[in-house]
């Protein structure tokens, strides 16, 4: 490729990739939410992008309220705006089902259309809350610096660590859904509503909780956010067509399919940027995205269910 030598291309290749791991990281997590609710709910949640950018700013406002107020915990302050980050998207969500989406099951373009609007109503509450500026917290010195095996490969620690919290957060997405009881209630309600409530499952309840841990892990998708870009009204919304494509991509009740999908989508994009424009890398991998789906519509892992 060029007037590239085999050890450059390998350096090129090798930092690329890890720069990939920091935007699979977050592709994945966003898109673990959104397999959630679109994969075991049915419902198209546009302002998906939105509970990221709430993780992102609640992320944001702990770190300042800790520069200002408590500046000897900045070290230890990032693992608690994951955690609170988690909760205030996923308490939101869990409100967002009761007062919007419970009067939309089975109606997926009122779904798309509500949660659009609802996507512009939380961009503008950013934009009263927090400026129209895109902000980024203060990281603690922990995250910041690279590894570096070699003089020519740079390792980021924020992408390692981002890393370790991908894996943790869909290991135990895994458990919830396929070794737990609240999991098993949760396949059975998707798969006969009627026949689960029956056997006395509160069905309601179950799709609550679904959405709410489905916009959870989109707000810890936006605490990782913080670690690679800064935080704007409107940056959640760049991200969700890219997740969308992960989940439907990957197959939209397939876990392992999502992983591979985000895996791979992310990967292509940051190796071709190196060598093309960024515009470019999304379009060649949309392409290829695109023409795979038409050789295989059920995604690259498809979930057997009982018709």
């Amino acid at each position: 490729m060029g007037n590239y030598t085999a050890q450059e291309l390998t350096s090129i290749f090798a930092m690329q990739g890890f720069a990939g791991i920091s935007l699979f990281s977050v592709l994945l997590l966003m898109a673990l939410g959104l397999a959630i609710i679109f994969g075991q709910m049915g419902v198209i949640n546009m302002a998906h992008g939105e509970f990221m950018a709430l993780g992102a700013y609640t992320t944001y406002f702990l770190s300042t309220l800790t520069e200002s107020f408590f500046p000897g915990f900045m070290p230890y302050y990032f693992f608690f705006a994951i955690i609170a980050a988690f909760f205030v998207a996923g308490i939101v969500g869990y409100f967002t089902e009761f007062i919007l989406i419970r009067h939309l099951y089975k109606r997926p373009l009122d779904t798309l259309l509500a949660t659009w609007g609802l996507s512009l109503i939380m961009q503008q509450i950013f934009r009263s809350t927090f400026g129209a500026r895109e902000v980024s917290p203060a990281l603690p010195d922990w995250l910041m610096g690279s590894y570096m095996p070699n003089d020519t490969i740079f390792i980021p620690i924020n992408g390692m660590f981002v890393l370790g919290l991908t894996t943790l957060v869909t290991a135990g997405v895994y458990y919830l859904m396929f070794r737990s009881s609240w999991g098993l209630n949760v396949r059975a309600t998707t798969q006969n509503r009627v026949m689960s409530g029956a056997v006395g499952i509160n069905t309601k309840r179950v799709d609550r909780m679904t959405f709410a841990l489905g916009t959870g892990i989109a707000g810890i998708a936006g605490a990782a956010f913080t670690t690679i870009a800064s935080t704007g009204p409107t940056s959640g919304s760049q991200y969700i067509v890219d997740t969308f494509m992960v989940v439907v991509f990957g197959g939209t009740a397939s876990l392992f399919g999502t992983i591979a999908s985000a895996f791979s989508i992310a990967q292509a994009q940051s190796i071709l940027e190196f060598f093309i424009s960024g515009s470019m890398a999304k379009v060649i991998t949309l392409l290829t995205v695109v023409i795979i789906l038409m050789m295989k519509p059920e995604g690259l892992f498809s979930s057997k269910v009982r018709k």
